[in-house]
């Protein structure tokens, strides 16, 4: 073999050799290209993953100056809104079949439900007693608006009668053109009647004193007198003094 080699005649055990030193290098490169494209397949992920990001922070951030310039109850008024479709195609369904729709209502209520509403109507309106007078006079209003119940047709004859006049203006004339009919005087009596009474049944006698001042003429005035001392006596008890002692300038 070594004579063979001497004379120019080339050795099989020198290729085997390049070929064994040649196949690691072409793994390497494999596995590297592999993790190349690796790396870059995860980048493309994470590329596509920012791009989306960014479109939905954009449509938050849309949405979010869409919902500040909107009013401050919306949501309530939308959430209200979309009860009063609901209940009108509902009655819509209702009068196709010819059913009453309040029946309807009550029969889908469960019991629970229908209790705790009673709970909630009676806490509605607790009688707090009287706190000051403008609390008083809306308490009033409030209950004689309750007990509005308009007259349409009563409505539709004035309608008929008078036409545009019905309609003030700065223009028409009102002293002593209208006539109230019998029921409404009737009904403004008994409601008359009806605070009388509460009136009477609510007062509680106070105590009298036989040594305090006499500084009014009658009950009623000197009900009068003793609100005014309660609400403004510590503001006025100076000048009292002074006009009683004769030295108020």
């Amino acid at each position: 073999m070594a004579a063979l080699g001497e004379l120019g005649v080339p050795d099989g055990g020198g290729s085997s050799d390049s070929e064994e030193e040649a196949g690691p290098c072409a793994a390497a490169a494999a596995a590297a290209a592999q993790k190349r494209e690796e790396r870059l397949r995860k980048f493309r992920e994470l590329h596509m993953k920012r791009n989306e990001a960014r479109k939905l922070n954009h449509q938050e951030v849309v949405e979010e100056d869409k919902r500040l310039k909107l009013p401050a109850n919306w949501e309530a008024k939308k959430a209200r809104l979309e009860w009063e479709l609901k209940v009108q195609e509902k009655k819509k369904e209702c009068a196709a079949r010819g059913e009453d729709y309040e029946r309807v209502k009550l029969l889908e209520i469960s019991a629970e439900d229908a209790e705790r509403w009673e709970r909630k109507k009676k806490r509605k309106n607790p009688d707090l007693g009287f706190s000051d007078y403008a609390a008083a006079q809306l308490r009033q209003y409030q209950r004689l608006t309750r007990q509005i119940k308009p007259d349409l047709e009563q409505y539709e004859k004035l309608k008929e009668q008078y036409g545009e006049a019905l309609y003030p203006t700065s223009d028409s004339l009102l002293h002593g053109s209208h006539v109230p009919a019998k029921e409404g005087i009737d009904r403004m009596v008994a409601d008359l009647e009806k605070q009388i009474e509460k009136r009477e049944r609510y007062s509680r006698r106070r105590p009298y004193n036989d040594d305090a001042d006499i500084d009014y003429i009658n009950e009623r005035n000197a009900k009068f007198n003793k609100k005014a001392e309660r609400f403004y006596g510590k503001y006025t008890a100076e000048i009292k003094q002074n006009l009683e002692r004769g030295t108020a300038v």
